[in-house]
C-alpha cells in the first residue's frame, strides 16, 4: 500500500470517527436522565464481537528504513457495555500473527457510540491501548528482524451491524464492516549494525488500516422490562366472624421464563396459601377492619417483586329475627290455637324459642307452640314469641288470638194456647163442656211434650165465677178425668179483668220469663167441680 493511499484512508477514518462521536455525543447529552420508554427498538446492553481482521500498516523503522507489510490473516474480538441507548465503553483485542516479515497484537479500550435503527446499527469508537509489534525483517537477511516490543496504540473508526432475528433466544447481528485507523509507536532500542550490513533497532511510527467483519452477540437491553405489578382483592369484602374469606392476587409483567413465588400475611385471622390465592379463617375475630398483604417475587432486583394490600371487614354479630302467626287466629272459648314461629340468624347460629301469653296457657319450646284458651275470658289474647341465639342475642314479636264471646242464650217466650168460652151452658156457667174438653186435651198434650214447662190459667168474668172456671180447668187437667194426670204444681190459676166469660191459657216454657197473668186464686177457698157434676137446683120462694 502506497504512502499516499494510507494518508487518505487515515484522514477519512479520523474525520468519520470524529463526526460520528460528536453527533452521538450530542444526542446522548440531550437525552433525558430518566427517559420514557421509546417507541423504537430496544438496543442491547452488552455487545460481544468476534470476527476476522485485516491489518494494512504503513511506515518504516528508522534509521534502517525497513517497511512493514500487510497481514492478511487476523482475528479480532471486542466487548462493549452501553451506559444508555447511544454511548458505552469498549475493550478490544486483535491478533495479527506473523506475516511475511512482521506481526502485531493490540489491546485497547475506550468509548463507543452507536445509532440504533430497526434493522441496522451504525457505530463509531475511539480507543487507546498498547500494541505488541515485531519485525520487519532486514532485506536479504530474513533471520534478522526487530523483536516483539510493546508500544502505545490509538484506534479510531466505525462500522455497521445488520440485526439478525433471534436464534434460540439469542439476539445476534452481523457486522457488515468495521473500518479502523490504528496508529502505534514502537521503540526497538539503539540502532546496531548486523553482519549483513543492515541495522537493527530504532523507532517506528506506524499508521494502519484495520478492516474487520464477523458476528455480534447482544445481551440484555437498555430499556428495563416493566416492573412487576401486583393487585389483590378479597371476596367477600365483609363477613361475620367464622365466615371464610378468599383473597386473590393478580400479578402482571411477570417473566414467563421464571416461576414466581407468593406469600401472604394478615393482621387478623389465620391465612393459608402459597399461590396467588389464599384463604382467611375469621374464627374468633372481633368486629373491625383488618388488612391482608400479598407478596410476589421472581427475583431480588428492583422491579422483580411487588406487594399488594387489601382490607376486609368483620361485621358485628347481628341479633336473630323472628316472625310468628296463629292458626286459627279466632277461637271459641276453651279451644286451642297453634302458634308458629320463623326465626333467622344471619350467622346461622343455633336458635332456641320460648313463648308467653296474656291469658290462657301456652306450651312449646320449638318453632311451634299450642295456646289453650281454657279459662280465658272472651277478648284478645296477645302471644309473645321469643328467639335467642347461642350468643345470648334475642328478638321478640307478638301475634294475637281472639276468643269469641259465647252466643247469647235463646230468648224463651211464653205462648198463648187455646182459650175456652163459657157461654154455652147457662145453667152451669163454670162447667167444662165438650168444646172446652177438646181445647184442654190439646193443652195436656203440650204440657206432656214439654215436661218442664208450666201453665198459667186466667179466668175472666165475674170474680167468683172467674175463679171457679180457672179451678175447674186445672182440676180437669190434673185429675184422672181427662186422663192427663198433669202435676198440679205445674199449673197456676189466676183471675183476670177481661170481663168476658173466657179462660185464657199461657204456656210458660222452662227458662221463659213469667209475665203478669192476673190475680192469683186462693185455691183453698174454691172447690173444684167435675165436668159431670149436675147443675145446682134452684129453690123458689113461696109467695
Amino acid at each position: 500500500m502506497s504512502s499516499q493511499q494510507f494518508r487518505k484512508l487515515g484522514r477519512c477514518l479520523l474525520a468519520a470517527s470524529a463526526v460520528s462521536l460528536s453527533a452521538v455525543s450530542l444526542v446522548a447529552q440531550t437525552t433525558p436522565a430518566a427517559p420514557a420508554p421509546p417507541a423504537g427498538p430496544n438496543p442491547s446492553r452488552v455487545d460481544v464481537f468476534l470476527g476476522y481482521s485485516y491489518l494494512g500498516p504503513h511506515g518504516v523503522v528508522k534509521p534502517a528504513g525497513v517497511s512493514y507489510s500487510s497481514v492478511d490473516v487476523g482475528a479480532i474480538g471486542s466487548a462493549a457495555y452501553y451506559f444508555n441507548k447511544y454511548v458505552g465503553a469498549e475493550v478490544s483485542l486483535a491478533a495479527h500473527p506473523d506475516g511475511r516479515n512482521d506481526g502485531a497484537y493490540f489491546a485497547s479500550g475506550g468509548l463507543i457510540a452507536r445509532a440504533p435503527m430497526q434493522y441496522f446499527t451504525l457505530f463509531a469508537h475511539g480507543l487507546a491501548g498498547g500494541a505488541r509489534v515485531g519485525g520487519p525483517n532486514q532485506e536479504g537477511a530474513l533471520s534478522y528482524h526487530e523483536p516483539y516490543m510493546w508500544g502505545p496504540a490509538l484506534t479510531a473508526g466505525g462500522g455497521m451491524d445488520y440485526n439478525l432475528p433471534k436464534v434460540h433466544g439469542f439476539n445476534l447481528a452481523f457486522r457488515l464492516f468495521q473500518a479502523d485507523y490504528v496508529y502505534f509507536h514502537e521503540d526497538y532500542g539503539p540502532a546496531t549494525t548486523i553482519p549483513t550490513g543492515g541495522v537493527l533497532g530504532g523507532r517506528a511510527n506506524i499508521s494502519s488500516a484495520q478492516l474487520s467483519s464477523g458476528l455480534v452477540l447482544k445481551f440484555g437491553s437498555i430499556i428495563p422490562p416493566p416492573p412487576v405489578m401486583y393487585a389483590c382483592v378479597v371476596s367477600p369484602t365483609s363477613a361475620y366472624a367464622g365466615d371464610p374469606i378468599t383473597v386473590t392476587g393478580t400479578a402482571t409483567n411477570l417473566n414467563p421464563k421464571k416461576t414466581p413465588t407468593y406469600s401472604w400475611t394478615s393482621d387478623g385471622g389465620k391465612i393459608t396459601g402459597t399461590s396467588n390465592v389464599a384463604n382467611i379463617d375469621t374464627t374468633g375475630l372481633n368486629a373491625g377492619t383488618y388488612n391482608v398483604k400479598g407478596h410476589v417475587s421472581e427475583g431480588v432486583k428492583a422491579g422483580q417483586f411487588a406487594d399488594c394490600a387489601v382490607p376486609f371487614t368483620v361485621m358485628p354479630p347481628q341479633p336473630p329475627t323472628i316472625t310468628c302467626s296463629a292458626n286459627p287466629s279466632s277461637v271459641a272459648p276453651g279451644d286451642s290455637s297453634t302458634i308458629t314461629s320463623v326465626g333467622n340468624s344471619a350467622q346461622n347460629r343455633p336458635l332456641t324459642y320460648s313463648y308467653s301469653s296474656t291469658s290462657g296457657s301456652i306450651s312449646g319450646t320449638s318453632t311451634t307452640a299450642t295456646l289453650s284458651t281454657v279459662g280465658a275470658a272472651p277478648g284478645t289474647i296477645t302471644v309473645t314469641c321469643n328467639v335467642a341465639d347461642d350468643k345470648g342475642q334475642t328478638a321478640s314479636t307478638t301475634t294475637t288470638v281472639s276468643v269469641n264471646a259465647p252466643p247469647p242464650p235463646p230468648v224463651i217466650s211464653t205462648s198463648q194456647l187455646c182459650s175456652i168460652t163459657f157461654n154455652n151452658d147457662k145453667k152451669r156457667p163454670a162447667r167444662i163442656d165438650n168444646e172446652a174438653k177438646a181445647c184442654l186435651d190439646d193443652i195436656a198434650t203440650n204440657l206432656k211434650r214439654s215436661s218442664d214447662s208450666k201453665l198459667a190459667i186466667t179466668g175472666n168474668g165475674e170474680g167468683k165465677l172467674a175463679a171457679q172456671r180457672a179451678v175447674n180447668e186445672k182440676f180437669y187437667l190434673t185429675n184422672g178425668e181427662a186422663g192427663a194426670g198433669i202435676d198440679p204444681s205445674r199449673i197456676t190459676v189466676y183471675t183476670g179483668t177481661d170481663g168476658s166469660n173466657t179462660v185464657t191459657n199461657t204456656l210458660i216454657p222452662a227458662g221463659a220469663t213469667a209475665g203478669s197473668y192476673g190475680t192469683a186464686v186462693d185455691e183453698a177457698g174454691v172447690k173444684a167441680q167435675s165436668r159431670t157434676a149436675p147443675a145446682p137446683r134452684r129453690h123458689h120462694r113461696r109467695k
